[in-house]
């Protein structure tokens, strides 16, 4: 079986969704779009776990998949986060989002439920099968409570409409297993920002990004730097890097994402229960490391 046509190769932003207290606040979400585009991102994912789709209402995710491909315009695929650990709302979503022109869905691992491998399999192929358009799995088991193993994702990479996974487990190991079954079937992306160069090595297409929120450009320059064959020059960026990665990630993603967001003028910091604002201590190295990456804060 050869490889399945990548939705997208390099970065995607897992984008957040700019909230006021009242709603989705859509000028700041159309301006985040058209920004993240000019600056050269590949894709774009709407409403997954960092645009806070567990929080939104049925309608909200649905108008904010909408509108996210109504502002994309087809400049780059934008993929909808649709996954659910009710299968019946995750096989009803991939319909509204290919009725908006969503290019793909992100389907993350049934949460809550801790479903057996068996399970997780059933249930990604009953909403494979109801879509029609490519889906990625999303695994995530620090959220989850489940851990998509690669065995599984084998035998689903059979399905015509399963494309690629996002990972992040956070196991080089698990990912170098996943790569070794399906790497020449699906296509691989990292899942956490930390891993993205050695993803990449692992034969990794690229990476579904917190951190290209902050700072798309350099993001993309990781990813583009590896396929042009500077391993050293992208691996030298994603350690420079590391510790303003590790302050994205110093309270439950999106509550640093979104504070960060927020610094720079793009949102505000409204965040849904029960996430709340990010705690003043872990905000003010944040700052710092955003100030020591080049960002205007």
């Amino acid at each position: 079986m050869t490889m399945k046509t990548p939705v997208f190769e390099g970065v995607a932003t897992a984008i957040i969704t700019p909230m006021t207290k009242d709603g989705i606040d859509y000028n700041a979400f159309a301006d985040l779009i058209d920004w993240q585009i000019s600056e050269g991102v590949d894709a774009i994912v709407a409403v997954g776990t960092t645009g806070e789709g567990s929080t939104l209402s049925d309608e909200e995710h649905r108008e904010a998949i909408r509108f996210a491909v109504e502002q994309v315009k087809g400049r780059v695929p934008l993929i909808a986060g649709t996954g659910s650990n009710d299968i019946a709302y995750a096989i009803s979503l991939p319909e509204v989002a290919r009725e908006a022109g969503a290019d793909a869905m992100l389907l993350v691992t049934p949460y809550y439920n801790k479903a057996t491998q068996g399970g997780l399999e059933a249930s990604f192929r009953a909403v494979a099968d109801a879509s029609t358009k490519p889906c990625i799995l999303y695994n995530v088991p620090s959220r989850t409570g489940c851990n998509l193993l690669p065995a599984t994702v084998a035998k689903l990479a059979d399905h015509k409409n399963i494309v690629g996974v996002k990972e992040a487990c956070g196991n080089i190991s698990q990912v170098a297993e996943l790569a070794a079954k399906c790497g020449d079937k699906l296509a691989i992306y990292s899942g956490n920002d930390d891993q993205i160069v050695p993803i990449l090595s692992l034969g990794g297409k690229g990476v579904i990004s917190v951190l290209s929120n902050v700072l798309p450009s350099e993001t993309s320059a990781i990813c583009r730097r590896f396929f042009d064959g500077d391993v050293k020059g992208s691996a030298e960026l994603q350690l420079r890097l590391l510790p303003l990665i590790n302050a994205l990630f110093s309270e439950v993603n999106p509550i640093p994402v979104k504070a960060a967001m927020a610094a720079m003028g793009k949102c505000s910091d409204v965040i849904r229960l029960p996430l709340t604002k990010m705690e003043p201590a872990h905000l003010d190295v944040l700052l710092r490391e955003m100030r020591a990456a080049g960002v205007n804060v």
